[in-house]
């Protein structure tokens, strides 16, 4: 397993907000964790990216337990996060929030070496280097908070709710970019209420409710299971 979580709990004010997760996510594939609004998707990216501390649990990445490590530190184990509200520098020109993403690299041909693979995902995003981020539309943002994203070369990429405020027709486009970014070679922990979408492009799933993961297995029987598509899938 490239990311281990086990048993892991997390408490607003008090109240908790995800309890005794457990999941795993192996090299190379595409993970769902799904469930409705409030069941603690987000919560377990940021447990895990380590922006909220857990109240107890592990996370492993790569065999190292990432626990006690400050936030600003996970980027550097090769663990990227793509928050709901994407968290862009809205002032800033398209290029300059792509060069901050390579922060972690000191030489210039490795700061600029993940360019391409940008722009071939996203080839808006070369059109509009010069733009500032606060005028891209709301999936041009999205694919600009990838694209950034990717500029600190991760081995595991994880996206929460990455088609949240975008309109239809590219929505397609970032789960097809999804797909394209796995098939590079980074594994994908995706956090969506888009199910169907999810489920096609995805190895395995879990799904979340009030705070725990009440099923999980290979995408195909998740989306096949009769409570999910009543519940979920509306059918």
């Amino acid at each position: 397993m490239l990311l281990e979580v086990n048993h892991l709990t997390t408490a607003y004010n008090g109240l908790i907000a995800i309890s005794d997760i457990s999941l795993g996510v192996s090299e190379g594939e595409i993970v769902v964790v799904a469930g409705a609004n409030g069941a603690g998707k987000s919560t377990l990216l940021k447990s895990i990216a380590r922006m909220e501390k857990p109240n107890a649990g592990t996370v492993s990445f790569d065999g190292t337990r990432l626990d006690d490590l400050a936030a600003h530190l996970v980027p550097a184990k090769g663990l990227a996060y793509v928050p709901e509200n994407r968290r862009l520098f809205p002032r800033l020109s398209v290029a300059d929030n792509l060069r901050l993403g390579s922060y972690l690299h000191r030489a210039k041909a490795d700061r600029e070496s993940p360019l391409q693979q940008v722009f071939d995902l996203f080839p808006r995003l070369k059109e509009r280097l010069s733009q500032r981020a606060e005028t891209l539309s709301g999936g041009e943002q999205q694919m600009l908070a990838i694209g950034r994203a990717l500029m600190t070369r991760p081995r595991l990429l994880m996206l929460d709710e990455p088609s949240q405020g975008i309109m239809p027709k590219l929505v397609d486009e970032i789960f097809r970019a999804v797909r394209t970014i796995r098939d590079s070679g980074v594994t994908v922990l995706l956090v969506e209420q888009r199910l169907v979408e999810s489920l096609e492009i995805a190895d395995r799933a879990y799904v979340l409710q009030t705070g725990r993961v009440i099923l999980s297995g290979p995408a195909a029987e998740i989306r096949a299971n009769p409570d999910v598509r009543r519940a979920y899938l509306g059918m």
